[in-house]
């Protein structure tokens, strides 16, 4: 006797696979990879909870993540130092950037 996948599964996993496609967690930003990759080793959350901490507003942020990707050797572009500050004020500081993108450019 000849044994076939039932009709009712097969409309079953069709009918599932969007809401699976929905349950997805989204891909980590660059910013996180970056961050994640090259400086957690050293930067755990509480370096960043202390109460003395450097990055008091969005400009320090983005100047501390330049200065320690530079001591650390990393050669980073800007493009990539805004990212981890973004990464970085969107999961910890919550600093207000302001109303424009244009006010989390690059610090020159």
């Amino acid at each position: 006797m000849h044994s076939t996948f039932p009709l009712w599964a097969a409309v079953g996993l069709i009918a599932a696979t969007p809401a699976l496609a929905q349950t997805t967690p989204p891909s980590a930003s660059r910013g996180a990879l970056l961050y994640d990759t090259h400086c957690i080793a050293c930067h755990t959350t509480q370096m960043h909870w202390r109460e003395k901490r450097v990055a008091t507003d969005w400009p320090s942020l983005r100047r501390q993540v330049q200065r320690w990707q530079g001591n650390a050797g990393l050669d980073w572009g800007d493009d990539d130092i805004t990212e981890v500050a973004r990464h970085l004020n969107e999961t910890i500081y919550r600093f207000s950037p302001g109303a424009t993108a244009l006010s989390m450019a690059p610090v020159r």
